[in-house]
């Protein structure tokens, strides 16, 4: 079974997951935005062994901390899509930007598109595209476990912002009904900020995406 835990990191409060299967203790990191060194204690106090990285998009918040992390432990880079090349290119900028520490630039050991899957242990998750945040944004599904990592796509309460390069709104709105929502009404999902929720209750009352 999969089980996963959420840390909080850098001064944005990105929700990196850790998440691993219990049988085999071989885990991956979702998203590690930064602080690097809290990320492999708790990793190592929950006796997990770290096999990959997972990246959702390659905004600094979610992708600071993913040269590091891949050149310490000698990790595979698996995600996003593609079409976040440029922001993986950008790092170093944006990390002058928010006055965050250095972010090297890195190249993915494989890019992920719609309906691949990811593999941790005896584990399978699906990989679904759903840009709108970002164009290469992905989101990572475990129908097992009944749990979505969806990065920056949807917040309780709330959706991801669409005003940075090369996001749009409606492209954001689709991502969401046409993929997040046929994962079902009680799937929870972990955001990349904030608590978490189930799609169900943002359905109903989340006033971005309420009656879609």
């Amino acid at each position: 079974m999969l089980r996963y835990q959420t840390i909080p990191v850098t001064s944005f409060q990105q929700n990196c997951s850790l998440v691993w299967c219990d049988q085999t203790m071989q885990g991956a990191i979702i998203d590690p935005g930064g602080d690097v060194d809290l990320l492999l204690a708790q990793a190592q106090q929950l006796q997990i062994t770290l096999t990959q990285i997972w990246l959702t998009h390659a905004h600094i918040d979610h992708a600071g901390g993913t040269a590091e992390l891949a050149a310490r432990l000698k990790l595979p880079i698996i995600g996003p899509h593609q079409a976040d090349q440029f922001w993986i290119d950008g790092l170093p900028m944006q990390g002058r930007m928010f006055g965050l520490p250095h972010s090297d630039t890195f190249v993915p050991t494989r890019w992920l598109s719609d309906q691949d899957t990811v593999e941790v242990g005896h584990c399978t998750l699906k990989v679904r595209h759903c840009p709108g945040h970002t164009p290469g944004h992905v989101v990572f599904y475990s129908a097992e476990a009944g749990r979505a990592f969806v990065g920056d796509v949807l917040f309780a309460g709330s959706i991801g912002r669409t005003d940075l390069p090369q996001g749009n709104h409606d492209t954001l709105i689709a991502s969401i009904v046409e993929r997040l929502w046929p994962m079902g009404d009680a799937t929870v999902f972990i955001p990349g900020h904030g608590p978490e929720s189930t799609f169900g209750r943002e359905r109903k009352s989340n006033p971005y995406v309420a009656g879609t």
